[in-house]
C-alpha cells in the first residue's frame, strides 16, 4: 500500500498523470494507478502536477543583516521544495547556516562564497585576503551534501579594484575541487562583462543575465545582443535570471528571446526587502514574468526543476521519476489580469497566474 496517491492531476503539457508516494519516496508515476493508498489526494483533472520547483539562487541565512529571509517563508509556503543559498555565506559561517536549516521544512543547499565571510561582510571580494583555499577546502570536506557549487560576485562594488582577480582564483578553486558548480554574479563594470564570460566555461552559471545595465548582454547603442554574449551562450555558459532587486529588465529578456537567447534557468535572487516590497515577491511571480515575456509554460516548468537539478548535480530531485525524492508542487494557472514589474520600474501585464495549490517535500503535504 502506498502511503500518497494523486490522482487526476495534469502535467503542464494538459496529459493525465497520477503519482503514488511511498517513505518519501516517488514509487509509480502513470497515466492511472489503482492501488491503495493511507492518502489520496484527488484533483479532479483541475490542477498541475509537476516535480518540485527549484530556485537557486535566494538569499536564506537568516542572521544576516540586509540580504537575508527564511527558509519556508520562501521554499514550502510559496510552492518551492528547494532552494539554494547563492553565496550569503563563506567558510567562516556556513557551518552555522548549516545547523540553521536542520529545523526548517524546505530543502536548503548552499553556493559557498569564495570570500570566507561570503557577503555579511560587504564588498566581500575586495580583500584577496578573505579568498583562502584551505577554507574551502575544508568547507567542502565538511558539509559535500549541503555545499553544491561556489559563487563569486563579479560586479565592481564587490571586487573593488581587483578587477577579474577573484573570478580567476575561483576558477582555480573549482578546478581544484572536482570541477564543483560555480554560479557568478555579474553587474556594473569593472570588470567588463566580456572578461567575465571569456573566463566562464560550459556548465558555469551567469546569473542577472537579464539585467538592464550597461554592462549586460545588451548593447545598448545598438539594441542587439553583444557578440562575446552570443560565444558564451553557444559554448554551454548557463544563462540564469536570479531576477533580484535591481537585475531583470523585460526589455532585454523580450530582445533576447526573439534574436534566440533564452534563459536556461529561472530564479529570483530572493531577500526579505525584495519579497516585501517587491518587484520579486515570490518564484511564481518570476515565473509569471518570463511568461509575459513569450516562454511557454513548458519549459519555465522545466527551467525550475529538471534544469538547475541538472545544473547543480541534485541527483534525485527535478524530475517526476520512479526512485526520485516525493518533492511535488501542486498549481493551478488562472486566466486573471496582473500588473508585473521589473527591476527597472517597467510594467507588463500578465493574462495568467500560476498559483500553487500545495506543496509536498519529502512525501509530507503542506497546503499554500
Amino acid at each position: 500500500m502506498f502511503d500518497t496517491l494523486i490522482k487526476n492531476g495534469k502535467l503542464i503539457d494538459g496529459s493525465k498523470v497520477e503519482v503514488a508516494l511511498e517513505k518519501g519516496i516517488i514509487k509509480a508515476v502513470a497515466s492511472e494507478i489503482n492501488e491503495p493508498a493511507r492518502e489520496v489526494i484527488d484533483l479532479s483533472g483541475n490542477s498541475y502536477l509537476s516535480a518540485g520547483w527549484i530556485d537557486d539562487h535566494v538569499h536564506c541565512y537568516e542572521k544576516m543583516n540586509l540580504y537575508y529571509d527564511y527558509p519556508d517563508q520562501i521554499g514550502v509556503q510559496k510552492g518551492v521544495t528547494t532552494v539554494i543559498d547563492a553565496g550569503t555565506t563563506g567558510a567562516e559561517n556556513i557551518r552555522d547556516f548549516y545547523q540553521l536549516t536542520k529545523s526548517v521544512k524546505t530543502n536548503v543547499y548552499a553556493l559557498m562564497n569564495i570570500s570566507k565571510w561570503g557577503i555579511v561582510e560587504q564588498d566581500e571580494l575586495a580583500d584577496l585576503t578573505k579568498i583562502q583555499e584551505n577554507l574551502v577546502r575544508s568547507a567542502l570536506a565538511e558539509l559535500p551534501e549541503f555545499i553544491v557549487g561556489i559563487k563569486a560576485r563579479m560586479s565592481k562594488t564587490v571586487v573593488g579594484e581587483n578587477g577579474i582577480t577573484p573570478l580567476e582564483l575561483a576558477k582555480k578553486i573549482q578546478s581544484e575541487n572536482n570541477d564543483l558548480p560555480l554560479m557568478v554574479h555579474i553587474g556594473s563594470a569593472p570588470p567588463e562583462l566580456e572578461e567575465v564570460l571569456t573566463r566562464m566555461e560550459k556548465g558555469d552559471v551567469l546569473t542577472h543575465c537579464f539585467n538592464g545595465k550597461p554592462n549586460g548582454i545588451l548593447d545598448q547603442a545598438t539594441d542587439q545582443i553583444k557578440d562575446f554574449v552570443w560565444d558564451a551562450y553557444k559554448k554551454g555558459v548557463v544563462f540564469d535570471i536570479g531576477h533580484g532587486t535591481d537585475s531583470f529588465n523585460f526589455h532585454v529578456a523580450e530582445t533576447a528571446l526573439k534574436a534566440g537567447l533564452k534563459a536556461n534557468s529561472i530564479s529570483t535572487d530572493i531577500y526579505i526587502r525584495n519579497r516585501t516590497n517587491g518587484p520579486v515577491f515570490d518564484l511564481a511571480t518570476t515565473l509569471e514574468k518570463l511568461r509575459v515575456v513569450g516562454y511557454s509554460w513548458e519549459e519555465i516548468i522545466e527551467k525550475v526543476t529538471a534544469v538547475p537539478a541538472k545544473n547543480f548535480h541534485l541527483a534525485k530531485k527535478g524530475q517526476l521519476t520512479v526512485g526520485f525524492d516525493a518533492d511535488l508542487t501542486i498549481f493551478e494557472i488562472v486566466e486573471n489580469e496582473k500588473e508585473l514589474k521589473d527591476s527597472n520600474g517597467v510594467t507588463r501585464i500578465a493574462k495568467e497566474q500560476i498559483v500553487p495549490v500545495q506543496t509536498i517535500i519529502g512525501g509530507v503535504i503542506y497546503d499554500n
